[in-house]
Order: C-alpha cells, then sequence, then structure tokens
C-alpha cells in the first residue's frame, strides 16, 4: 500500500508543477515572471524565473514518471519554502488571500518523496533497483 500511495503523491505532485510550470511559461511568460520576481523582490529575479519555470516543468514531468525524483523533490521542496517565506507568508495562511496554504502542503508533498523515495512504481526503481541509501536507513 505505502508503493501505491507514493505513486499517487509522486504522480499528482508533478502534475501540478507541471501545471504551474507551464502556466509561468505559457499564460504568464518569462518577461513577466522576472518582472513580477523583482517586484516581489526575490534576488536574481531575471535567473529564478527561468529556473522556476524550468524546474517546475521539467521536474514535474520527471517526477510523473519517477526518474531523478530525489533531487528533483528536494529542489522543488527548497523552491516551496522560497516561495513561502519570500512571497506569501506576509499573506498569512490562506490561499485565496494569496496566503501560503498551497506552498506548504506542496513543499510537505515534495519532502515526503525526497525523504521517501519515488517507491517502486517508477524509473528509478526499474534503473536503480533496491540500492540501499542513507536516507532509507534512517527510516
Amino acid at each position: 500500500m505505502a508503493t501505491l500511495a507514493l505513486a499517487i503523491l509522486r504522480v499528482v505532485l508533478g502534475y501540478i508543477f507541471v501545471m504551474h510550470g507551464w502556466q509561468k511559461y505559457n499564460d504568464i511568460g518569462i518577461a513577466g515572471m522576472q518582472a513580477g520576481f523583482s517586484q516581489m523582490g526575490v534576488p536574481n529575479a531575471e535567473v529564478f524565473a527561468v529556473l522556476v519555470i524550468l524546474l517546475e516543468l521539467v521536474g514535474g514531468v520527471l517526477l510523473i514518471v519517477g526518474f531523478l525524483s530525489r533531487p528533483i523533490a528536494a529542489l522543488l521542496a527548497v523552491e516551496m519554502i522560497g516561495a513561502w517565506v519570500l512571497v506569501h507568508a506576509p499573506n498569512g495562511f490562506f490561499v485565496n488571500e494569496n496566503g501560503y496554504e498551497l506552498v506548504l502542503i506542496l513543499a510537505a508533498a515534495a519532502l515526503t518523496i525526497a525523504l521517501a523515495g519515488p517507491g517502486r512504481f517508477s524509473l528509478d526503481y526499474a534503473v536503480f533497483g533496491r540500492r540501499k541509501s542513507k536516507l532509507r536507513a534512517l527510516a
């Protein structure tokens, strides 16, 4: 059951990130993201806007298929923590007030995949097999 749960979490989380990355790229655009990040006070907004779009699009797809899941999930968790601290925390909890509700659950889900791994229903498992990681030994 845990393997199925990890697969469901990983695929849904990946889909959410792909959709958000696509929205940033297609609807807002790179220039719009750079301007928005700059206005929000994100350091190196020109660079981070591109990195965030790429991470969400490519990282989301990699999560869906379960390849390089732990490092991608860790990067996505760091991104969400950054969004929480730099953008959403001052607005309170609720998402309808641009609060941190969504980024908190996305960070927690990504951190769960980073720590627990992608499960057996993943390319990681097919490619790398049952190798024990140091993180797994802590579980």
